[in-house]
């Protein structure tokens, strides 16, 4: 089987350690030799090490392949005994099936595995599964998360949980399960009326089991038997608007006007708006429209204009390109940045957004290319129900191009786009 290339490493390892190392660190080959397999099963488990004798538990095998993946890969090697004895495997071939249908099915996000099925002269074999982490984190599909140290694999507590995902900052935030959160969190009304405002619905639609229609209907929450985990997408979704407060108050947005062309002018309100994005959406609606007109088309002249009257006029904006722009601004937060909310300041004559977005790996190209409609989105569960008109939100088409264009229509200026520090910018202009 095809392997993937290996680099010589600097770093100083323990003797365990390093017989691992050698083995993945050695020279470029195209498939796994005894040689370098005895090397690595003599150093003994470590942090990167497992020896299983058989597979005969496929739960406790995804927690290691879980635990593995999220401490930086490593190799599970069926076959050898705890006194590191080659025992062999009776059935290498379906050791192979099983170990590729629990990366596919059992771990989340699934892992493509590398699997090797090495014979020895007596004629055992063994079968070796290498694990290389490349969506961290990954957690079995009741969602539990597992790490190893040393030769021990541990379940993640939930107190270590939140500290370790703000560290490892993954791109899938919005599919984290949130434990603290409970079916009794939830806006019945608002899940419901989306659930039934489409016409192909389940037959057992009126039994209105939250957690059920959750985790079974819209892959929004895990567990098994009555446990119930649901996601981050599903309580800022359809999360009562205090509790998604309480449980989540990173997803809070600050919305300000200010009396000026900058922020050192004079600020006039500054609003908090918390709840979920369905609420937000609309609040931060109301909010934009108390200080500025929205059109369709390029307005008339004020009259105030014509008198050189000291008031300036409100600025007005096209509808759709602010609709879509504060509908952009909630769906494609990158909620793994605690720190750096989503801000939305009204000036005299421009609409400033700033979201949170890591810049590593999104500029300059990919700034670019969002002009052109090609995006990467980080949250596409919130995406696709945030944008259905069962949701209740009446999201325009068309993303940043529409706003671009729409927004130079009935300004006569170009919106602009921004992208430092880990924030997205975009600067809508009035007319």
């Amino acid at each position: 089987m095809a392997r993937r290339r290996y680099r010589h490493s600097q770093r100083f390892e323990s003797q365990a350690d390093r017989s691992h190392a050698e083995y993945l660190l050695s020279q470029p080959t195209q498939s796994t030799t005894r040689t370098e397999l005895l090397r690595l099963i003599r150093g003994g488990e470590d942090t990167y090490l497992e020896l299983k004798v058989r597979l005969s538990n496929s739960e406790r095998i995804t927690q290691g392949i879980v635990a593995l993946a999220n401490t930086n890969g490593g190799t599970i090697i069926f076959g050898v005994n705890d006194q590191l004895r080659i025992e062999g495997v009776a059935n290498p071939e379906w050791v192979q099936e099983e170990l590729a249908r629990i990366c596919r099915e059992e771990v989340v996000p699934p892992i493509i595995p590398l699997i090797d099925n090495i014979a020895f002269d007596s004629g055992k074999r063994i079968v070796a599964l290498d694990v290389q982490p490349r969506r961290k984190p990954y957690r079995t599909r009741e969602g539990r998360f597992y790490m190893r140290f040393g030769s021990e694999k541990r379940e993640v507590s939930r107190e270590q949980l939140s500290m370790w995902l703000d560290e490892i900052r993954p791109l899938g935030y919005e599919n984290l399960p949130l434990f603290t959160a409970d079916e009794k969190d939830f806006d019945d009304g608002l899940l419901w009326t989306f659930a039934g405002a489409f016409e192909d619905v389940s037959p057992t639609i009126n039994l209105y089991q939250t957690a059920d229609f959750l985790k079974k209907d819209l892959i929004l929450a895990v567990g098994v038997a009555d446990e119930f985990f649901p996601t981050v997408a599903a309580l800022v979704l359809f999360g009562k608007d205090e509790r998604v407060q309480e449980l989540f108050p990173r997803s809070i947005v600050t919305v300000s006007r200010y009396s000026g062309e900058n922020g050192t002018a004079q600020l006039v309100e500054r609003l908090e708006v918390k709840g979920n994005l369905h609420t937000q959406y609309e609040a931060i609606l109301r909010f934009i429209e108390r200080y500025c007109d929205l059109a369709k088309d390029k307005p008339r002249k004020s009259p105030l204009h014509l008198v050189g009257s000291p008031i300036a006029a409100r600025s007005t904006y096209q509808v759709y390109a602010v609709r879509e722009a504060v509908a952009n601004a909630l769906i494609h937060r990158d909620f793994a940045l605690r720190d750096i909310p989503t801000r939305i300041t009204i000036y005299d004559n421009f609409i400033e957004i700033i979201n949170a977005r890591r810049t590593q790996g999104f500029v300059p190209p990919a700034s670019r290319a969002i002009r052109y409609g090609i995006t990467q989105r980080l949250n596409p569960q919130i995406a696709s129900i945030f944008s259905r008109r069962e949701y209740g939100t009446s999201v325009p088409r068309g993303g940043v191009p529409m706003i671009l264009k729409q927004s130079e229509r009935v300004a006569g200026k170009r919106a602009e786009l921004y992208t430092a520090n880990d924030e997205f910018k975009l600067k809508i202009y009035g007319g």
